[in-house]
């Protein structure tokens, strides 16, 4: 008998066979089903994810950083470009990862589909549908700069990125996106007055129509932080920080706000309602709080970042939407995950991170898997790594690859017998 076909013999027929053979039933079953009508794409699980921000010389390799996310049950990532070493450390892991293209890749994926369909092509599509891409952010704050050119050059750049993707047939897998900061705002106080500024407005608007059509979410960065920075006389901590305050009354909108987080999305609402995009959802695709920063920034300490990130995370559980779209649950990528020692700029822009270089916690805002030793974090690799070794050994074994759509669950199908029979399973492998 030939290895293949006696590693299955024992597999089926081997100790704690029955148990597995329950589970197998139980995975063809759900592959039947999945089989026969279509796999809806989720591009977003949960409410919270984590900036993977890597401007970095000593932070953990990416497959370490997979581990952590997994142990911490984080579920959506944002990486800034599309690093191949971090593309081959998400396949597998089913996590939700959103790539990005840098700004300077903008004016030219502008003037050129050509270019767009083979970036795609090299930096997405080889990577599916083991690593679930979900979304390509074509580059970051880009209104509301200074950079003309670069204005002028985004909406192109985004078009043709969306019909690349059309091309491809990937549009129902991943959606278009690019994050803006609150630079591209006019008056944001009280909330409902805010509008997009006029020199921004004639660039957004074929953005919006594009993201319309496409239903891709409007993308904002909103940081509580550099607002209570810049006015910390006129503005409650306790409202920039989810803590007991008397809060904002919009007389406008007849709306009482209680933490800043929420006036900033919805401020950005009903910018989107002015310009005509009622419909369109707001998703966070940046929010965070610097834990040190130069003597002149103030709030900048371990103790703030601690509570604003804890708090954020309490308020994103409840699965809530803002005093404007109650309806609509609010999405947020915490910024960042790890402290990144080579960012330019004022001391707080290396200290976002909820990890230290080492994979210590930088402060605890009880995610399980961010521990004060990054010991069990490197132990939790090496049970990744078992863990994949098995499902190539599964594959082999069943001697095809599962169906597209179906592999999410097939993992969590041959997870759930792998800790239950872990020792048997360690001895057989």
């Amino acid at each position: 008998m030939d290895g293949v076909g006696g590693a299955a013999v024992f597999f089926f027929c081997g100790p704690g066979g029955a148990h597995v053979m329950r589970a197998c039933r139980c995975l063809f079953i759900l592959l039947l089903f999945l089989h026969g009508g279509l796999v809806t794409v989720e591009a977003f699980t949960g409410t919270y994810g984590i900036n993977y921000g890597r401007i970095a010389d000593n932070i953990p390799p990416p497959a370490t950083v997979v581990a952590y996310l997994k142990e911490a049950k984080i579920k959506n990532a944002r990486i800034y470009d599309a690093d191949h070493s971090v593309l081959e450390a998400f396949k597998g892991s089913g996590l939700e990862l959103v790539v990005g293209i840098p700004n300077e890749y903008l004016k030219n994926m502008s003037t050129n589909e050509d270019q767009a369909v083979n970036w795609i092509k090299e930096n997405v599509q080889a990577y599916l549908p083991d690593t679930h891409i979900r979304g390509i952010a074509v580059g970051n704050e880009v209104l509301g700069g200074s950079d003309q050119e670069l204005a002028e050059a985004l909406y192109g750049a985004i078009r043709n990125v969306y019909n690349a993707l059309s091309k491809l047939q990937l549009t129902d897998v991943i959606e278009v996106l690019t994050p803006h900061s609150q630079a591209v705002f006019d008056n944001s106080y009280p909330p409902s007055s805010c509008t997009f500024k006029e020199n921004v407005l004639q660039y957004m608007k074929p953005i919006l129509d594009l993201f319309s059509k496409a239903g891709s979410p409007f993308f904002i960065n909103t940081y509580p932080f550099l607002s209570y920075q810049s006015d910390p006389k006129n503005i409650d901590i306790n409202y920039a920080l989810f803590l007991p305050n008397r809060g904002v009354y919009d007389a406008k909108a007849g709306l009482h706000y209680d933490n800043m987080f929420d006036a900033q999305i919805d401020a950005a609402y009903a910018a989107l309602e002015a310009a005509g995009y009622e419909e369109m959802e707001i998703r966070v695709s940046e929010t965070g709080w610097a834990s040190k920063g130069d003597e002149d920034e103030t709030g900048a300490t371990a103790q703030n970042a601690r509570t604003y990130n804890y708090n954020l995370l309490k308020r994103l559980a409840k699965k809530r939407g803002t005093p404007r779209r109650p309806k609509m649950v609010v999405k947020a990528y915490v910024f960042a995950l790890f402290n990144e020692d080579l960012k330019p700029g004022p001391g707080s822009e290396r200290h976002y991170g909820l990890l230290k270089a080492d994979g210590s916690i930088a402060y605890d805002i009880g995610f399980s898997g961010l521990t004060p030793s990054h010991a069990s974090s490197s132990l939790l690799s090496l049970e990744v790594l078992v863990l994949r070794c098995f499902v190539q050994k599964f594959r082999t074994i069943v001697g095809r690859r599962f169906e597209r759509g179906t592999t999410l669950f097939a993992r969590c199908c041959i997870a759930y017998f792998c800790c239950k029979f872990k020792g048997w399973l360690s001895q057989w492998m």
